[in-house]
């Protein structure tokens, strides 16, 4: 007759206390890596964000004036049937992009949205903005130090901000 003392080591209980090591271990690994910063980006442009008019808007957010250019593709519907949800696009061929941002003239605030774009990226953003009704979108592109725009009117039937 034969008597164990303790559990009998079977390929069950081996596999179940491998499968709890596992566990725990993996368990530890988002307190043992460095959480990844989404960007290194300047301050929040607060006062651009404030401004009612257009211009005032860009002057707060770059300090400068923008030239149109071929170079800055804006998609936009020219009829938003719901100004709630317009959706627009920028893409360009300049190089040394460092921003991408989105004005609407006739909303209750110009600056829509404004985007930062790391080195190597491409030079590209997609959203939906509100509009509060008939506008011209501008996108400005920050390129190289200086600053490019495209235009374009979107006719607004449902208003999106109020309306």
């Amino acid at each position: 007759m034969t008597t164990t003392t303790g559990p009998v080591a079977t390929r069950r209980l081996i596999l179940q206390g491998a499968a709890s090591v596992a566990m725990l271990g993996l368990g530890n690994l988002p307190f043992a890596a460095t959480p990844a910063r989404a960007a290194a980006n300047d301050k929040y442009p607060e006062e651009a964000f404030k401004q009612k008019n257009e211009a005032d808007a860009i002057k707060a957010l770059y300090g400068k004036t923008a030239e149109p250019s071929d170079k800055v593709k804006l998609d936009a519907p020219e009829i938003a049937e719901n100004g709630g949800v317009v959706p627009v696009s920028v893409t360009t061929t300049l190089d040394k992009v460092t921003s991408i941002s989105f004005f609407v003239a006739e909303n209750p605030f110009a600056l829509a949205a404004s985007y930062k774009i790391a080195d190597g990226t491409i030079p590209g953003v997609a959203n939906r903005l509100k509009m509060a009704k008939t506008s011209n979108l501008v996108a400005i592109v920050e390129a190289d130090g200086k600053l490019y725009s495209a235009t374009k009117e979107v006719k607004v039937t449902v208003g999106g901000c109020g309306g």
